[in-house]
């Protein structure tokens, strides 16, 4: 009786013995599981995601709408005019109503000094200046809306310009908003090319009476201080030529 009592308690504590190791195992296992994960996750979060651009990700918040007039922004560089500035025939002009879509336009001064806008047909623009042509299309509109809202904007200023060619960098014309010289000019078309005959720069201009007459311009001379009278100031239209 006393063997086999202490057989049963042997063979019970084989028993328990196996369960603990079992046990063991199964746990040493979802650790190991858990720390591969932990180092999976670990490792991907260290990867920059990268934005879906098919998803707004960041899209910026629009402004809210307002109750008071303000012009359109134009797509073209914005130009920065002298007060009392005077529209010239080839001239841009952004012109906005206020809540009327179908009538604002971005319209260019024709050479008979006209525009067209619908609602108020054709209409002189050359001559006059920003404010005084927003005063003229108000009252034009009037006849037909109620109480308009007219801006004008001079977005291009093509009738006070003036032309550049030859062995410069930046050939072609270039607005004349602001009193430039020959000297002032050359450095806006960024200097002189290779092989430039720098003694024999001359301005083609056109007189009242229509003719043209050549103005003569010694880069050397000018800026060693001699015969500073060569560096005149640009009218509109006038031509620098850089033989």
């Amino acid at each position: 009786m006393y063997w086999q009592g202490k057989v049963r308690m042997t063979h019970k504590f084989i028993l328990l013995l196996v369960a603990l190791l079992g046990l063991w195992a199964m746990t040493a296992s979802a650790q190991d599981a858990a720390s591969q994960q932990s180092d999976s996750s670990s490792s991907g979060s260290a990867k920059p995601v990268l934005p879906d651009d098919s998803k707004d990700v960041a899209k910026a918040t629009p402004l809210p709408a307002t109750d008071t007039p303000a012009s359109r922004v134009s797509n073209n560089t914005k130009v920065m005019l002298p007060d009392g500035y005077v529209i010239g025939v080839g001239d841009g002009l952004d012109i906005d109503v206020w809540k009327e879509g179908e009538l604002s336009k971005a319209v260019a001064v024709r050479p008979d000094g006209m525009i067209s806008l619908p609602l108020v047909g054709e209409i002189k623009a050359a001559g006059l200046t920003p404010v005084q042509l927003q005063d003229q299309l108000t009252t034009a509109l009037s006849k037909v809306l109620s109480d308009p809202q007219v801006t004008v904007i001079v977005v291009a200023v093509n009738s006070l310009s003036f032309n550049i060619m030859g062995n410069v960098f930046k050939p072609g014309y270039y607005p004349l908003t602001h009193p430039i010289t020959v000297l002032d000019a050359i450095a806006l078309s960024g200097g002189f090319r290779d092989f430039a005959k720098e003694k024999k720069i001359y301005i083609l201009r056109t007189t009242a009476n229509g003719k043209q007459e050549r103005l003569h311009f010694n880069y050397k001379q000018v800026i060693k201080g001699q015969n500073m009278s060569q560096n005149i100031m640009l009218q509109p239209h006038d031509v620098l030529v850089i033989p």
